[in-house]
């Protein structure tokens, strides 16, 4: 292994393999963030996040090791791209399949409250989601950032250069094993979300069947489906503090999924 020590000078003939280094260390970073939530979204074009990741790879070319030019030239080098590419896809989707889990249950409680309708483009993905999925993802975004999550992540990547070296060997194996049990947490996550709001408008809607059936001259499209509506709002408004502490636990567990697909290749490699 070797860094950009042993290169005297930046001249015509080192030029290419500070070039080739900087490629390698930009590529774990750059596919990380075409797959992770908010910096893979559409909102950010792909020429910002090429400068960002090629950035941050400057900072990391002189602080990591890299395998003998032997090791990396012809076909050799084709493995150690795909390499960097897989690491850095899987955190970003594990990342970004632990945090589906509040657009997952945005999307129920819409359809419980009659708000399924009042959906709008999300900018995030570019497909149609629900004003609640959507208002569940800004919330959980704000939050990870205001804990600083996404420097936690950063920090996790950075440090992934020192035990998952460019070139080493990487089980892939047990890191795809790791990532598919990542989708157990869409639905544990969801249900966690949903239950306590939609039992709640569960029994509102109960209590709007009674009265309509006690009295059926209402109207239930004037009456109970703005109710419901209303009590929709009062739930979540009410039930920030809890949704705080439900989000700041996927935030963490999506952290450690993180942990988890760096670990992993390692210990079985």
């Amino acid at each position: 292994m070797q860094g950009l020590e042993g290169i005297s000078g930046l001249d015509l003939q080192t030029l290419p393999i500070y070039l080739l280094f900087l490629m390698l260390a930009s590529l774990r970073v750059g596919a990380f963030l075409v797959a992770s939530p908010f910096f893979g979204s559409r909102m950010i074009p792909l020429t910002v996040r090429i400068v960002f990741s090629i950035s941050l790879g400057l900072g990391l070319v002189t602080q990591i090791k890299f395998p003998d030019l032997e090791q990396i030239v012809g076909a050799n080098l084709i493995p150690i791209i795909f390499q960097e590419v897989f690491i850095g896809l899987a955190c970003g989707m594990v990342l970004n399949i632990c945090f589906s889990s509040v657009i997952l249950a945005g999307e129920k409680i819409a359809a419980t409250s009659g708000l399924a309708l009042a959906a709008q483009i999300d900018p995030t993905s570019g497909a149609q989601s629900p004003v609640i999925s959507q208002i569940f993802q800004l919330f959980l975004l704000v939050l990870f950032f205001s804990l600083n999550g996404h420097l936690i992540i950063f920090d996790l990547l950075f440090k992934s250069f020192s035990f998952v070296p460019i070139g080493s060997f990487y089980s892939f194996d047990r890191v795809i094993e790791k990532a598919m049990s990542s989708t157990n947490t869409i639905y544990s996550n969801a249900v966690i979300i949903v239950l306590p709001i939609v039992s709640i408008l569960f029994l509102m809607n109960l209590g709007i069947g009674f009265i309509t059936k006690s009295a059926p001259q209402l109207n239930l499209f004037s009456f109970g489906f703005p109710l419901t509506i209303l009590g929709t709002f009062f739930v979540l408004y009410f039930s920030v503090d809890a949704l705080q502490f439900v989000f700041s636990g996927l935030i963490d567990e999506a952290i450690g999924f993180v942990k988890a697909i760096l670990n992993e290749g390692v210990a079985n490699g």
